[in-house]
């Protein structure tokens, strides 16, 4: 229990992460297909701010921008040889900035897929994936992340050749997939499948848990899958700020602060510990969620009716387990729980 968020964890009931990386970017001004880890170089200022905006809405966590830092994805912007800098002037920034918090906060080396294909479906073998990822990890650590935060993959052999690159560089570090396929990942891991895979891990993360997706209530129903599993290991829930609407030629998430003050609550009482926000989510979005955690006191484990009639519908009416009616045995065992 010697790390920063082990610690954490030890003394808090739940801890709040950040929110988007890229939707605050965009709207200090990076370009669609711009490599946002190109700014811990080129516009180090502007990260600064978006560390600092999460820290202070009261996150105790925040994400590095190091997401797409790695050699697959730097790659495509001809930076396949600057991974270690960039990565370790990203960690470098958000030390700065936790640092002077005045408070615990954990800095997370945040670690995005490769975006290639895992072998044997696509050319990515297990032992280049680890590579690139090591290197990143290399990088991150070298900045002086607290912890390595592997999001946002879908692929059951990527999570476990991230695993391996933590341990090859001796960090702890929390893994989160993305369920975006009515329940399942895009690559068909469900929430039950990711909880039983975290455990036969040699070196499991400190959290697991769910990230991106569709909607804060799918993530939700994903979160009650996690816990309907009975794992001990602190679960994570990183939901989008509503559903993307295109207006005015860009993107727009239309969850509203209240929304999202009502999902952290929400997630709190399904059991998540880690709770923050994917894409759209904002430093006032951020905020709210901090004064439901602090002021609302803690509820029952909200039922798929409740999480349904608070946050919007669900896009599927399926949970990803194949069994369409599955979600409602699980809803009555909880309920008598």
């Amino acid at each position: 229990m010697s790390d920063a968020l082990s610690k954490l964890l030890s003394t808090r009931d739940w801890l709040m992460a950040d929110g988007a990386t890229g939707t605050n970017l965009f709207n200090m001004g990076l370009e669609a297909g711009e490599a946002p880890e190109l700014w811990n170089a080129d516009k180090p200022d502007n990260i600064r701010k978006l560390y600092q905006g999460a820290v202070s809405a009261g996150s105790d966590i925040f994400l590095t921008n190091s997401f797409g830092g790695n050699a697959a994805r730097l790659k495509l912007h001809d930076a396949q040889g600057r991974v270690a800098e960039l990565n370790r002037a990203a960690a470098e920034l958000g030390r700065e900035i936790a640092d002077a918090a005045g408070r615990p906060v954990v800095v997370a080396g945040s670690m995005g897929p490769t975006g290639e294909i895992m072998a044997p479906m696509g050319n990515l073998t297990h032992e280049l994936a680890v590579e690139m990822f090591h290197e990143q990890a290399e990088g991150l650590k070298a900045g002086g992340v607290d912890v390595l935060w592997v999001e946002t993959i879908s692929a059951a052999e990527e999570f476990q050749a991230a695993a391996e690159a933590a341990r090859l560089a001796d960090m702890p570090w929390c893994g989160t997939m993305s369920f975006d396929t009515a329940g399942r990942t895009m690559m068909g891991i469900t929430s039950a499948a990711l909880a039983a895979l975290v455990e036969k891990l040699p070196n499991p993360p400190l959290a697991f848990g769910a990230n991106c997706g569709v909607g804060a209530s799918d993530l939700m129903r994903t979160i009650l899958g996690f816990a309907a599993q009975g794992t001990e290991r602190p679960i994570i829930a990183k939901g989008n700020a509503g559903i993307p609407k295109y207006h005015d030629g860009h993107i727009h998430y239309d969850g509203t602060p209240e929304l999202m003050a009502e999902y952290a609550v929400l997630a709190r009482d399904a059991g998540a510990k880690i709770i923050g926000g994917c894409c759209g989510t904002m430093p006032e979005h951020l905020r709210a969620m901090h004064e439901a955690l602090v002021n609302r006191p803690r509820g029952p484990r909200p039922t798929l009716e409740q999480i349904a009639e608070t946050l919007g519908p669900f896009s599927s009416a399926s949970d990803g387990t194949g069994d369409a009616a599955g979600a409602a045995p699980r809803e009555r065992r909880r309920r008598r729980g």
